[in-house]
């Protein structure tokens, strides 16, 4: 029997956030093979939670969110007026 492991992250980036979320959000969607299940919600935060058969799943999922998550920010700030 496999344990399922999940990961719940939540993220506040003010102004950025909508943009932050679409970029996520469709990452996610073009990726069908993907092992991991992930919900993304948006309010005053952004919620992103991923549930995985295997451990080493959820951390590569967590990895390439997170890179994304940072590319993202930093994609936003470069253009900055």
């Amino acid at each position: 029997m496999m344990s399922n492991f999940k990961a719940k992250i939540e993220i506040s980036a003010g102004k950025r956030n909508k943009a932050i979320f679409k970029a996520i959000e469709t990452d996610n969607k073009f990726y069908d093979e993907n092992p991991t299940k992930s919900n993304l919600t948006i309010d005053d935060k952004i919620t992103i939670i991923i549930d995985a058969k295997e451990l080493s799943h959820l951390r590569a999922n967590l990895n390439s969110t997170l890179r994304l998550v940072q590319a993202s920010n930093d994609s936003i700030e470069s253009v900055k007026i």
